[in-house]
């Protein structure tokens, strides 16, 4: 086939992508962003929010009576709607179910933790020996963002291996990050049965590696973007086929 005749091919595959290298670039930018203010809670450190980092939730930093309440709450509530603009814009650019059903839970996990603002711990159990430590909607919305960020680190860590095409960083540092991640909530469970205390490390750790979970996305969205653009890449694998086709020498 000579090149002019493959013309049509080309132009019908780089159709089908439309804009998705625009939709992968600003979803690379909200998660990054996503990352950074995933950990906005460093802030605590430069206030006097009355709270041992060693001793506390997070989530306490945003409870209905605390005096920060409209910071911290209001930085959980944009990351939250940036990482569920950025799921949703990344979705579309998924080559299969993993990678799609992944992207749904990172959707998931944003709602979840708009609603884990909506729904706050009424008090801090650390500070207050009369605040119970179990809020029941709070505990429940909390639930929901731990389940549905591991599931999205499964699903999409399972779809760096399948998808076309590859994402090699994601591929091996995100079981890495996953395999971190999980202990670490596990630990932060203590006050939730009666036993309070040093959880609040564990879980600052915990929301640092979901953070870099994030940022491992952001970069694998922003290099698919730049390939999809240059050409190094399509959805379809539109050029790994193109450079299948013998193309004649030129007289």
């Amino acid at each position: 086939m000579f090149a002019g005749e493959r013309s049509p091919h080309l132009a019908r595959g780089l159709a089908r992508t439309g804009d998705r290298p625009c939709r992968e670039a600003w979803a690379a930018l909200l998660l990054a962003a996503g990352a950074v203010l995933y950990n906005g809670w460093l802030l605590e450190y430069l206030l006097p929010t009355g709270l041992d980092p060693r001793h506390s939730y997070v989530s306490e930093l945003y409870a209905a009576d605390q005096p920060f309440r409209p910071l911290f709450g209001g930085i959980e509530s944009l990351c939250a709607v940036f990482v569920a603009v950025g799921a949703l814009l990344a979705y579309g650019s998924a080559s299969d179910g993993w990678g799609r059903g992944g992207w749904l839970a990172m959707l998931g996990l944003g709602m979840s933790s708009v609603a884990d603002v909506l729904l706050p711990m009424r008090c801090a159990p650390s500070v207050e020996p009369a605040c119970a430590a179990v809020h029941p909607s709070h505990t429940v919305t909390s639930a929901l963002a731990h389940f549905f960020v591991f599931a999205a680190m499964a699903l999409l860590s399972r779809a760096a291996v399948t998808a076309r095409p590859r994402l090699p960083l994601l591929r091996r540092w995100g079981p890495r990050v996953l395999a971190l991640a999980l202990p670490t909530a596990v630990c932060t469970v203590g006050p939730l049965f009666g036993r309070p205390g040093w959880h609040g490390i564990p879980q600052r750790a915990h929301l640092a590696l979901v953070g870099v979970w994030f940022a491992l996305l952001a970069v694998e969205l922003a290099r698919s973007s730049w390939g999809r653009r240059t050409g190094l890449v399509t959805s379809t694998g539109l050029r790994e086929r193109e450079e299948d086709v013998p193309v004649a020498d030129a007289p």
